[in-house]
């Protein structure tokens, strides 16, 4: 039998903290003061007794059956809670990174790893377990790894959005072709559509924004009449399609529109989606399974070549309070300023929580050590009670338990966006790009995500306070161990802010 830990770290703290419970134990079966309790539960028998009045009968009779069946609880909970029984042997999760990527939560998978034999002792000691408490680290352990494997697998759109933002044309001749592009082939063709007023849908209309525009491309008299004004070397010249056309020293020639937008190998097209990363593409295809692969590469190379930002529709997608219904002037030049407000905000603010995110398991490791150095001395004063041995499991496993939201938290974190954005969603577009190249629109979201690390956990144990586990201020530790974090995080992006402001 092992206990699973989810890291080096709690795989190190937890021998520790087992080493010290065990020395504490022993002080306190050496010294004799583990038997005080008793002493105190004779006491305490004796007096109730006293106080219930003339009318209970024989008190003496009832304050030793009392006083035995408390001996008796008092004896089991040493037994399996206060005794080390069983020797420490440690092992940590490993995690399906597979999986774990795929579903934006790290999904536990058993399985002994190179740590499970680094060490079991501590300058050379070792360390033992109390029945009960191995039993509640195995279960606690276990119910936080099924609830995680529970959370349904997601799409980070919020990543790809990110590196879909930060994909530019790195070659300024590619830029240059691009402006060559619109010049010769994109502009006079819009001037086309627009004199010659066709009947469009609302896909053809927003399909004419874009220099790759299907409706350009594919009906004759657009892309096809037109023609670079300016040699290009990938395509030779030819004397059919080139006649009447100065023939240049490098032998290129002059494509036509449809030429050079679709050619395989050289056209523009291919070249511009040459820029976008091959596994950010298959991440999109995986994730807009509903478009075809055509498609989806348009949309991509739309978002490069010619970017336009799409406006999100506001006051629908979340519910606030702010402003009038409708809006005023005032409202808007107020949500202006807190636009402008957040943006700078946000310097500071990101890199505090995102330090904050990367401590908090570890203070939650560190906590899990002082409660279960704490185990023996909390036992001995609640004169090892039944209910005080109840409320340590729950506090137990509820610091087992709080990793979950954790989890919970990066994954909706990870995932709102598909959630908003996605198929299916009611603000979805065939435009996978909608709300993947609108960050600015949801950056009160992006703070009031960040806050979930510690609200999450702190409605837990109130929650199960709600259920008469007096559990306490368990987990203050956690906004409390990452204040100093928090604060150099904050530090940082202010420091950033001032020197960009001189």
């Amino acid at each position: 039998m092992k206990l699973f830990t989810s890291d080096y770290l709690e795989y190190y703290l937890t021998l520790v903290a087992w080493v010290v419970n065990n020395g504490i134990w022993q002080v306190l079966v050496t010294s004799g003061v583990f038997a005080l309790p008793f002493a105190a539960i004779i006491l305490q028998e004796w007096l109730r007794a006293r106080t219930e009045g003339a009318d209970e009968g024989n008190k003496g009779v009832l304050s030793a059956l009392r006083i035995e069946n408390r001996v008796w609880a008092a004896i089991v909970v040493i037994m399996f809670a206060g005794i080390p029984f069983i020797n420490v042997d440690l092992s940590t999760i490993q995690f399906d990174r597979t999986r774990s990527q795929q579903c934006q939560v790290n999904v536990p998978e058993p399985a002994d790893t190179g740590w499970g034999q680094s060490f079991t002792t501590i300058n050379d000691q070792s360390a033992k377990v109390p029945v009960w408490w191995f039993f509640m680290h195995g279960l606690s352990k276990a119910v936080t790894g099924a609830a995680v494997a529970a959370i349904p697998c997601g799409t980070d759109l919020r990543q790809m959005r990110m590196e879909i933002d930060a994909t530019r044309m790195d070659d300024p001749l590619l830029a240059q072709e691009v402006a060559d592009f619109t010049h010769d082939c994109y502009g006079p063709a819009r001037a086309k559509l627009f004199m010659n007023r066709p009947a469009l849908t609302g896909d053809q209309m927003a399909d004419v924004t874009w220099i790759g525009s299907h409706t350009f491309v594919g009906v004759p008299g657009y892309y096809n009449s037109y023609r670079s004004s300016s040699p290009r070397d990938d395509w030779p010249y030819d004397d059919t399609r080139d006649a009447g056309l100065a023939q240049v020293p490098s032998g290129g020639g002059y494509p036509t529109c449809i030429q050079w937008w679709t050619d395989s190998g050289h056209g523009l097209r291919q070249r511009l989606l040459q820029q976008v990363k091959p596994g950010l593409l298959d991440r999109m295809a995986g994730w807009a399974g509903f478009m075809s692969r055509s498609d989806l590469e348009d949309s991509l190379i739309r978002a490069i070549a010619a970017p336009r930002q799409q406006n999100m529709n506001r006051g629908q997608v979340y519910t606030d309070y702010g402003g009038q219904i409708g809006g005023s002037v005032p409202n808007t030049v107020a949500d202006v300023a807190a636009n402008l407000g957040q943006s700078l905000g946000a310097i500071g603010f990101f890199p505090a929580m995102d330090v904050v995110r990367q401590a908090l398991p570890m203070v939650l490791s560190f906590l899990k050590l002082a409660l279960t150095i704490s185990l023996p001395l909390v036992l001995l004063i609640g004169t090892y009670d039944l209910k005080v041995l109840m409320t340590l499991s729950c506090v137990q496993f509820a610091l087992f338990f709080v990793d979950f939201w954790f989890q919970l938290a990066r994954w909706l974190d990870s995932t709102i966006l598909d959630a908003l954005y996605g198929w299916h969603a009611p603000h979805s577009n065939f435009n996978p790009l909608m709300g993947l190249n609108n960050s600015f629109a949801d950056m009160l979201l992006n703070f009031v995500m960040a806050t979930m690390f510690i609200v999450l956990p702190g409605f837990w144990i109130a929650g199960m306070g709600w259920a008469g586990v007096r559990v306490g201020n368990a987990v203050r530790g956690l906004s409390e161990g990452t204040a100093d974090a928090k604060s150099a995080g904050r530090t940082g992006g202010g420091t950033m802010t001032s020197a960009v402001s001189r």
